[in-house]
């Protein structure tokens, strides 16, 4: 990150979670895990339906620590699904 992207302050900016420290875009296909929030704004599903998607064991997650994190092929292939039946 160059000096132009510092703030006012001179702190750095938070990343957003679709970019990494170089600031280069990694597509959502091509993403690993995403956000139960991030899943939500993609799907344009609730926050309930989604979990009760994991609990029925349609939409795969995993945890790390205390974060729930959605399998992106998982939600892929769900939504995929929906879409040929």
């Amino acid at each position: 990150m160059t000096d132009a992207n510092l703030r006012e302050d001179g702190r750095r900016p938070p990343f957003s979670p679709t970019n990494d420290r170089d600031e280069k875009v990694v597509p959502f296909r091509e993403r690993l895990s995403c956000t139960v929030d991030e899943a939500c704004i993609v799907t344009g599903l609730g926050r309930t339906k989604l979990y009760e998607l994991i609990g029925s064991g349609q939409l795969k997650t995993t945890t790390i620590g205390r974060r729930r994190l959605v399998i992106v092929r998982s939600l892929l292939e769900l939504v995929d699904t929906a879409i040929s039946a």
